[in-house]
């Protein structure tokens, strides 16, 4: 009998309309053959499963849902929300709870690594290469001129609990430091303020099983516009995202190193991805992505491509590992 896979998105934040695109590449990434493949709407209001655009409401006890006396239960969750409560810990640890296997990483990690100040000061401690940083708390009064001075200008300030397409900025003058802060505390109440590091940008799609490591080619991003924005992600024309990155073999191979090593240390587990900036031939970490967007053109899928492997057959690989 074929397994009900539930593939939850929405979310509470800003980064629910990517949410919505994720959901529509992976009921086409993942074997529909094999499984049965569900949506779970999540919002603040209802959590449903959309069948056939009707929605049947989630029984919250065991997640599973009822349509008129049938019930069915869900065996796996994909979480493919981008922002509260996916990325942050809060629906993992509820699946947790329940004991419902699920697509991504524990509780704690999922925690930690949302929080872009916290994960990053904590990865520093492993020797890990970090852009230096500092934190703002909302109602909490800041020196603009002082964090320049600290970090340099041009400098980049963003939410340090939420996704990252909405709410950064980067800053070139004094001037637009307050502005810009007051901008990210629109998404989070922590604002974190990172020096600029002036290098290629790339991305590392990695994963691992009982069994095996799977670490994908790099993709090298070169955006358009200031820097990898909104407007840069879903705009088409914006970013050139070459897949294998053009950079040479010493640094591709620090960078699956690096990413191998910040998956074991921050006790990952399904598909992840780790952004860097290459600044003088060394990976500096920029970021984690527990739930990476999954659209027919994000980063993952586009390096599945460039892999040699198909998609339905990595995903497979990654929810039979965990269901076993």
């Amino acid at each position: 009998m074929k397994k009900n896979i539930a593939i939850v998105y929405g979310g509470y934040s800003s980064e629910a309309v990517v949410s919505e695109k994720s959901l529509a590449g992976l009921l086409t990434f993942i074997d529909a053959e094999k499984y049965n493949l569900i949506p779970v709407f999540i919002s603040r209001e209802e959590w449903s499963a959309v069948i056939d655009g009707v929605h049947y409401p989630i029984d919250r006890s065991d997640f599973s849902f009822s349509k008129g006396a049938e019930k069915t239960k869900i065996d796996f969750a994909y979480i493919t929300i981008h922002g509260a409560p996916g990325e942050n810990g809060q629906m993992t640890g509820y699946f947790e709870m329940i004991g419902l296997k699920h697509s991504t990483c524990p509780a704690l990690t999922s925690a930690m690594t949302y929080d872009k100040f916290v994960c990053n000061s904590y990865l520093r401690s492993f020797g890990i290469k970090v852009a230096d940083s500092v934190i703002v708390k909302k109602g909490k009064e800041y020196d603009a001129k002082a964090i320049a001075e600290r970090l340099g200008l041009p400098c980049f300030v963003k939410p340090s609990a939420a996704g990252s397409s909405f709410g950064v900025s980067k800053v070139k003058k004094v001037e637009e430091m307050t502005p810009a802060i007051e901008k990210a505390f629109t998404e989070c109440e922590d604002v974190v303020i990172e020096s600029f590091l002036d290098g290629t940008e790339v991305t590392c799609g990695l994963y691992k099983t009982k069994k095996r490591t799977v670490i994908f080619p790099l993709t090298e991003v070169v955006s358009s516009n200031e820097f990898f924005d909104y407007e840069a992600k879903y705009t088409p024309g914006k970013t050139q995202e070459i897949t294998p990155a053009r950079v040479p073999d010493t640094e591709r191979d620090k960078v699956q190193k690096i990413a191998s090593e910040v998956y074991d240390i921050m006790n990952m587990k399904g598909i992840a991805r780790i952004d860097f900036i290459i600044m003088k031939g060394e990976p500096y970490l920029l970021e984690v992505n527990t739930t990476p967007g999954m659209t027919a053109t994000s980063f993952i899928p586009q390096q599945i491509k460039a892999s040699g492997a198909k998609l339905a057959d990595v995903f497979t690989e990654v929810i039979e590992d965990i269901l076993d």
